[in-house]
């Protein structure tokens, strides 16, 4: 096999041991290799995440493993680089700094680095610091390549050809600085919207609920703001919001909650809530935590003009055929391997170092 195929298969191999922990079981699979030493160890690990981030729950740890062992499917990985000239280019070190919002945010970056053949330089948010490089290791363990190609570090970066980095807007503003003589791809702030067209099912509003409450709604493809029809009754949506209701029975979640309805309430603001979903009107896209912004709209053509005039502050539209692009409800969490942060294709990127 070919350099690029050998790093197709262990990504594959990776993607069958991620299969065995899902929300509905985690069970063993004799037949995955390496299984007798990483199966058990990896449920330690599971626990090391959720022990040290009391925001990663043992259900959205697995979630975002039956994501990812969905994505590195064999069929996907060569869907995802066949139309990208992979074998041509000099081996380079990128330096990843990764976020820490909801679980392995930061793999995405990791896996591009690594199908590429470069090396990736890792910088870890300390609030996901436990399962990636355990999966590091059990990729080390399918190609010994690897052993070589990925690198952690907690100290000041050093020695790298090119940069990937993950912040806040504030934390873009100093990358963008520090890192002004290196090719780089820089992230900032991002939101994702819905919008309510009046034809949608319960079933959608359902799904929407997963969009906006999926890791306590704080990844950027999470629906933080929802764009709805004048005279909107919103009796339909809080309906369909309770099969979510369970949420508020996370101490951390439930502490912003109350926070921002306090807040809310002394500032007066004209707000609905149902005991564990705060709605709001506000034209910002990033809502708090435990609340959700909405916006009325008359005319679906302004409606479009300005979602693509503010497409710099949006990951995803949620919506049933609105715009072009726009995501099918209960899907924002389960983006496909092309589908690339910020509109930024990383492969391209990649090749070109």
């Amino acid at each position: 096999m070919t350099p690029i195929q050998n790093r197709i298969d262990a990504f594959a191999k990776l993607g069958d041991f991620l299969r065995q922990f899902s929300r509905r079981e985690i069970i063993k699979n004799d037949f995955v290799v390496y299984n007798d030493l990483f199966f058990d160890d990896f449920q330690h690990q599971i626990q090391l995440a959720q022990r040290n981030n009391s925001w990663f729950t043992k259900n959205h740890i697995l979630y975002a493993m039956e994501c990812w062992s969905e994505a590195l499917k064999k069929d996907h990985l060569v869907t995802w680089i066949s139309n990208e000239n992979l074998n041509h280019h000099s081996a380079k070190k990128v330096a990843i700094i990764m976020a820490g919002n909801i679980p392995l945010v930061g793999f995405h970056d990791f896996l591009s680095v690594l199908i590429t053949g470069h090396t990736a330089l890792i910088k870890q948010s300390s609030n996901d610091k436990d399962l990636l490089p355990f999966l590091a290791k059990y990729l080390s363990s399918v190609d010994s390549i690897f052993k070589k190609k990925i690198v952690f570090t907690e100290e000041q970066l050093k020695d790298y050809d090119a940069v990937i980095a993950t912040g806040s807007n504030n934390t873009a503003r100093y990358f963008e600085y520090y890192f002004k003589n290196k090719p780089s791809i820089i992230r900032r702030n991002r939101n994702s919207v819905a919008v309510i067209q009046g034809n949608e099912t319960p079933k959608d509003f359902e799904k929407l609920g997963e969009d906006i409450f999926q890791y306590f709604g704080l990844g950027c493809r999470n629906v933080s703001k929802i764009f709805v029809p004048r005279n909107f009754d919103f009796d339909l949506f809080f309906k369909e919001m309770y099969h979510q209701h369970e949420v508020i029975q996370h101490h951390k979640y439930a502490n912003n909650y109350d926070y921002n309805k306090a807040v809310y309430l002394m500032s007066e603001f004209d707000i609905l809530e149902n005991g564990f979903l705060i709605i709001k009107e506000d034209k910002s896209y990033a809502s708090p935590i435990a609340s959700i912004f909405y916006e009325y709209y008359d005319d679906p053509i302004d409606l479009k003009v300005k979602l693509d005039e503010d497409s710099d502050k949006i990951q995803c539209i949620v919506a049933n055929n609105f715009i072009e692009g726009d995501i099918n409800f209960g899907q924002t969490q389960q983006p496909k391997l092309w589908d690339y942060a910020d509109g930024v294709n990383t492969l391209d990127f990649l090749a070109t170092i």
